[in-house]
């Protein structure tokens, strides 16, 4: 349901728990924060304290969080090396990996594992759904995978190391800017790059300075297939020359061109780019149901009983305060 045109447009925050958890772990290991049970918090509360910060900013509508299925992979069963070659997880990471569900569901908010699939999915389809319901979508994360959901209702805000204040949050006016291409080619610049974290190489001699040159001159990957399928590559070709001649840098039309023609290369692109594209996720959203989970206001007796099991005092008068007010398109 799309919002009337005479109040603010409604806001989904939707949050890559992994990344965060990841992130706040080794931030913050040397803390050594353990909850009012004992057990490890420091990842818990960083991830919780940052997004309590984002919700004081950004005044959502809705909060949810996607985790990765830790149990089962559809990439992994497609490609056994997938992200193959990261370092083992420590014992106390996953403790809180495995617990972040748990206490999402307990505070109110809506934690989402989609079974084989990944945070980023979740992401994914935040960003669709609130296209399709008229929302806005803000992503925190600290990966550039959700790059490719960034469109003109969905911005990225890539927590660095400044924390929520000091992050960037990019539209397609930055993510332009940064990478040189427009926010519906991210999904393909990236294919044609790969991504080293992943595990997936890229297109052989196409990285992120000539995968922009031909996107932007030819369109997009499928108008460069069809001008290499039926013109042998020849309008490929003269855009990217005609381009260099303007911007006055050596020819490179011909050597794009073998590049994508060499063995193997459409075939690395078109896999990358079945490997990154999001799936789609029934998310359990329900704005139309008072006190659904992801809704705010939170309850703050919930509140205050659950972020104060974490032992951080500061934390839980943040959060009563910013999770159990209306949000700002009530106003």
């Amino acid at each position: 349901m799309r919002p009337p045109p005479d109040r603010p447009r409604n806001l989904l925050l939707a949050v890559d728990a992994p990344s965060l958890l990841h992130r706040n772990h080794h931030a913050r290991a040397h803390t050594d924060l353990r909850d009012r049970g004992g057990r490890p918090a420091w990842a818990l509360h960083g991830m919780l304290r940052q997004i309590l910060e984002a919700v004081d900013q950004f005044a959502p509508d809705a909060v949810l969080f996607g985790l990765d299925d830790r149990t089962a992979s559809e990439r992994e069963a497609a490609y056994p090396a997938y992200k193959a070659g990261r370092a083992p997880k420590d014992d106390a990471l996953v403790d809180q990996l495995e617990r972040a569900g748990a206490l999402l569901d307990a505070l109110g908010l809506l934690a989402v594992t989609p079974p084989g699939l990944e945070a980023d999915d979740v992401n994914a389809s935040a960003a669709t759904w609130a296209e399709r319901e008229g929302w806005s979508c803000v992503l925190v994360t600290s990966d550039r995978d959700s790059f490719a959901h960034i469109s003109e209702h969905t911005s990225v805000l890539r927590l660095i190391d400044g924390g929520i204040a000091g992050s960037p949050l990019l539209d397609p006016g930055r993510l332009r800017a940064m990478y040189g291409v427009a926010a519906e080619s991210y999904l393909e610049f990236a294919a044609l790059r790969g991504d080293a974290s992943d595990n997936l190489p890229g297109v052989p001699g196409i990285g992120e300075k000539t995968a922009p040159v031909l996107l932007e001159q030819v369109g997009s990957m499928q108008a460069v297939w069809a001008d290499i399928d039926h013109c042998a590559g020849e309008n490929l070709v003269a855009a990217v020359d005609s381009w260099c001649e303007e911007t006055g840098v050596p020819r490179i039309g011909k050597r794009l061109l073998a590049r994508l023609t060499a063995e193997g290369a459409r075939e690395r692109y078109e896999f990358n780019l079945a490997i990154m594209r999001g799936r789609e996720v029934d998310l359990g959203l329900h704005p139309d149901v008072p006190d659904s989970p992801g809704l705010l206001p939170l309850d703050p007796v919930r509140v205050a009983r659950v972020v104060g099991h974490l032992g951080v005092e500061s934390t839980t008068a943040l959060a009563l305060r910013v999770l159990t007010e209306p949000p700002a398109s009530a106003g």
